[in-house]
């Protein structure tokens, strides 16, 4: 699918993708104490106020969802009340929230994400709100908000690609050219570390920045369907074609930023800032942390290199981000009337004025302010053949939290040991899977 005059018609994974098994009461928050300070107020309800759980801590997103907030109840007459934790702690505890006293509406991840906790019981379907808002969003938008029983659970907010991203002004001064290929990509690396630079930024503190370096090594590598499958368990973790993506990543880790483990996305974003750094493998929101407008105005990406030709560059890594509806909301009515409202061109575009770092949902959402990056993000995506979400939202949660994101880790410690991690991969894999 392909842009249209009207907007964003998004090309979406395929329904094997967006429908496959998910599980049932899997041991998704194992090891992983009952939320205390992260679930609702559990007080009575009141019919004037939504309660809403929020990932969104930092300081960009956090001011524009506030943004959108205060449109609503100007609007309506309701207030949002907003119990915002760190993204992480809000992801690592989101299954004994949702079990718990959770709030009315929560922030969370469109496609397999949402259906996990959908085909739980643990949210609650939002069609009438579809039957309002569903001429806002393109078919493939409309997909990833659907559960496994074709119900919707999710107003989605906005997208936005990983790629890599550059300073323009590094580039023009180096002579630096952009790489479409491997072989390319490899000879920038070495030239900027003979230039004095860190070649590739990294940060993997948080543990699931890693898992878009192999995302986009594994689909460029053995293409969109295997990638599919091995997400969904139905591929061997042991399969050669895994070791073939893993010994790429392991030629290009010497380019990659020292002492990654203890470094946050953040810090890592700031060498790129500072221009200790030549490139950075990340999502557009890494432009929240450019705050000094010349240094955003000189900011610019290119997407993963090609490594096979017959794959291309055909498949974009484009997270969604939205709301779901808790199983039993203390104020539904209001509950529904604030989805309406984020799933409308107005919220989006008051989002996106404080946060220029994505792109809308939304093929109603006026896009003519958008700003450069915006709009290249934009075309990349309409662009792409086959979209995937991330692995942490594309294969089950429980699996990347608990084996994947420790595995990468360990890889990025010792490439060496691959065999034997991809063996315990697979293990793991197998036992995870089959408690569905």
């Amino acid at each position: 699918m392909r842009r249209t005059p009207s907007g964003l018609t998004l090309p979406g994974p395929s329904r094997r993708t967006l429908l496959r098994g998910v599980g049932g009461a899997a041991a998704l928050g194992a090891g992983i104490p009952l939320l205390s300070a992260c679930g609702g107020s559990g007080a009575a309800a009141d019919p004037k106020t939504v309660t809403l759980g929020s990932k969104a801590s930092d300081p960009v997103p956090k001011k524009a969802y506030a943004d959108v907030y205060a449109a609503f109840r100007k609007q309506s007459g309701l207030t949002v009340d907003v119990n915002t934790k760190d993204s992480n702690t809000f992801q690592e505890q989101i299954n004994s929230y949702l079990q718990g006293t959770p709030d009315d509406v929560f922030t969370w991840f469109a496609g397999y994400r949402m259906q996990f906790f959908a085909a739980k019981g643990l949210a609650t379907p939002i069609d009438d709100v579809w039957q309002k808002i569903g001429g806002n969003f393109p078919d493939a938008m409309k997909a990833l908000s659907k559960g496994e029983d074709g119900k919707y659970y999710l107003v989605p907010l906005y997208t936005y690609p990983w790629a890599i991203f550059y300073r323009k002004s590094v580039f023009a001064e180096k002579g630096y050219e952009v790489p479409t290929t491997w072989d390319d990509f490899i000879a920038l690396c070495k030239r900027m570390q003979k230039d004095g630079l860190v070649p590739i930024a990294f940060g993997d503190k948080d543990a699931w920045p890693a898992l878009g370096t192999f995302d986009q090594i594994n689909f460029r590598k053995n293409g969109y369907d295997f990638h599919v499958d091995l997400m969904a368990g139905k591929a061997s973790w042991t399969d050669a074609k895994v070791r073939a993506a893993f010994d790429l990543w392991a030629e290009i880790l010497p380019y990659h930023q020292e002492g990654a483990i203890g470094r946050t996305w953040q810090d890592a974003a700031q060498t790129l800032v500072s221009k200790k750094a030549g490139m950075y493998l990340l999502g557009t929101f890494v432009a929240q942390q450019f705050t000094n407008e010349a240094d955003l105005a000189d900011l610019d990406f290119f997407a993963f290199p090609e490594i096979d030709p017959a794959y291309g560059q055909e498949t974009v890594e484009a997270p969604t981000d939205g709301f779901m509806m808790s199983r039993s909301p203390k104020n539904k009515a209001g509950s529904a009337e604030l989805m309406e409202y984020l799933g409308s061109p107005a919220a989006e575009e008051i989002y996106l004025k404080s946060d220029p770092s994505v792109v809308a949902a939304s093929t109603k959402a006026d896009t003519s302010s958008y700003t450069p990056l915006q709009k290249k993000a934009y075309e990349m995506i309409g662009a792409a053949k086959n979209l995937t979400q991330f692995m942490d939202r594309d294969s089950r949660p429980d699996f990347t939290s608990t084996v994947m994101q420790p595995a990468l880790q360990k890889f990025i410690r010792d490439p060496k040991g691959v065999d034997g991690l991809l063996s315990s991969i697979e293990r793991q894999k197998k036992t995870i899977f089959a408690s569905s």
